[in-house]
């Protein structure tokens, strides 16, 4: 457990196979290993056309690019008039060492090297006679394009997002690093899918122990795939008793180099568009790319806007319910009356409503999400004006209520985490029941409630709530909290633990 939080023992349900291919390296192996694959491919060739230098070539079709296996390994195996001249093991000496036009050429001697090295597209060149074998990285690089960060958008940032494929990802970052510093360290993770993970930070800035956590936890990973980022998620946080995410994902590239110059770490997998951010703290989710790049007046005054907004989509719901039902003193008379003389012909009670505009606005909003856009649209347009003007004409719902629940609504979206949102919205719903079951005293309790779960949440041994409440010993920096001036800024946050905590002035 140490300064890393509550952590669930590993448990490995079944020892791994190793090696999962055993027996020595043939053909008849990795037919074995790739049968009933239409996809596996076997091609019998001779070295410059001599009959007793044979070469059987393996791939995986579609995982290969034909070109550049044909151009780059095919060609040279069958028209480099030297290698006719050469004995066979001489053969296989040059095109190991440079007869092979192709920048990695490796010696492959197990069956699980041959048969990964297939699954990543590249080659393998099986000589019998030897009973050696050579591996060709002739992959395919079709993948998507680089685009603009669609959830994430910034008026003054940069334009480019990630993408699936990881070499790319990584591309991007060293655009942007060009540190000799930057570590890219990659761990296989996954029994069937076999999914490269990489760890990326900067040395001599992120704190070791965390970098070293981070490594240890991916490696102790039991897992049959990586598909999506809730597999990480289980392995990766300290406690999974909690709705709020205890790590940061962002397609944006800009976004996950300034985090690894603040001494922070970065993961990136293939197959996943989007890059996590480790520690995660609540000040986190709560800031934006745009944040950077406004005014520093303007960035602190948006910055507040959106704390604000927070406190709002929590609490006004709950303590409206709250002094319909139980404190109609705190009301002022005339807006009193208004309610009152709204809810005249409603059959229902003031937390009736607000829980089912709640879950409405929910079923609207998942709705829009799973539709196509244009589809999607339409549906969110007629929602809101079935559930809203037809809901209170037909004297179902109060406008009030409406009102209430819009605006917690939209204040909601100001949220720029998708995942800090999530939560939220869950915690939103659960005041509004406390709210509606003891007045004040209820919302009281469950706010309370909510701050001790998130005072008690830590990310890699970082508080929660950093910078709010600091772990013992540690000062509280305004810079964490607000953007100031670039003269002003001398200092890494003290809660990353970073080796060097001067930063940029």
């Amino acid at each position: 457990m140490g300064i890393f939080g509550r952590r669930r023992a590993p448990g490995h349900p079944h020892p791994r196979q190793e090696p999962i291919f055993g027996g020595p390296l043939c053909r008849e192996a990795l037919e074995g290993a790739f049968v009933n694959c239409a996809d596996f491919k076997v091609r019998t060739l001779t070295l410059a056309g001599d009959p007793q230098k044979e070469v059987v070539v393996c791939g995986v079709e579609g995982m290969v690019r034909t070109e550049r296996a044909n151009d780059y390994v095919l060609r040279p195996l069958a028209q480099d008039p030297a290698l006719a001249a050469l004995p066979l093991e001489e053969g296989y000496r040059r095109l190991a060492e440079g007869g092979i036009y192709n920048w990695s050429v490796t010696p492959v001697e197990t069956t699980d090297q041959a048969v990964f090295m297939l699954l990543d597209g590249g080659l393998v060149l099986l000589f019998p006679a030897l009973g050696k074998a050579l591996g060709c990285a002739v992959a395919t690089e079709e993948k998507r394009s680089v685009s603009d960060p669609e959830d994430e958008p910034a008026v003054k940032a940069a334009k480019d997002s990630f993408v699936e494929s990881l070499r790319t990802n990584t591309s991007l970052v060293r655009r942007r690093l060009r540190s000799v510093s930057l570590r890219v360290e990659e761990e296989i993770v996954g029994r069937q899918s076999r999914t490269p993970v990489d760890l990326l930070y900067l040395d001599g800035i992120a704190d070791p122990n965390t970098v070293s956590e981070v490594r240890r936890r991916l490696g102790e990973m039991d897992i049959d795939g990586v598909l999506d980022a809730g597999h990480l998620e289980q392995y990766l946080c300290d406690t999974l008793a909690t709705p709020f995410p205890q790590f940061l994902s962002t397609q944006r590239p800009d976004r996950l180099c300034a985090n690894l110059l603040a001494g922070r770490v970065g993961i990136l997998v293939d197959g996943i568009a989007v890059s996590f951010v480790l520690p995660g703290a609540l000040s986190l989710f709560l800031t934006a790319e745009q944040d950077r790049t406004d005014n520093w007046m303007v960035s602190i005054g948006v910055t507040t806007l959106r704390y604000g907004a927070l406190l709002l989509t929590l609490f006004l719901p709950a303590l409206y319910v709250a002094a319909v039902l139980f404190h109609p003193e705190m009301i002022p008379l005339a807006l009193a009356e208004s309610i009152i003389t709204a809810k005249e012909d409603v059959p229902f009670g003031a937390l009736f409503e607000a829980i089912v505009l709640l879950l409405a606005f929910e079923i609207i909003q998942e709705a829009g999400l799973r539709l196509p856009s244009n589809l999607g649209q339409t549906v969110s347009i007629l929602g809101g004006l079935v559930v809203g003007s037809a809901a209170v004409e037909a004297k179902i719902i109060s406008p009030a209520v409406l009102i209430v629940v819009a605006a917690a609504g939209i204040a909601g979206y100001t949220v720029p985490s998708q995942d800090l949102a999530g939560a939220v919205r869950l915690w939103r719903l659960l005041l509004t029941l406390a709210g509606g079951t003891a007045g004040l005293l209820g919302v009281s309790i469950a706010g309370v409630m909510l701050v001790g779960h998130l005072a008690g949440l830590t990310s890699f041994g970082v508080p929660y709530l950093t910078p709010f409440a600091a772990a013992s010993g540690e000062q509280v920096e305004r810079h964490e909290l607000f953007r100031v001036p670039f003269p002003a800024v001398k200092l890494r946050p003290a809660s990353l633990r970073t080796k060097n905590r001067r930063n940029q002035r």
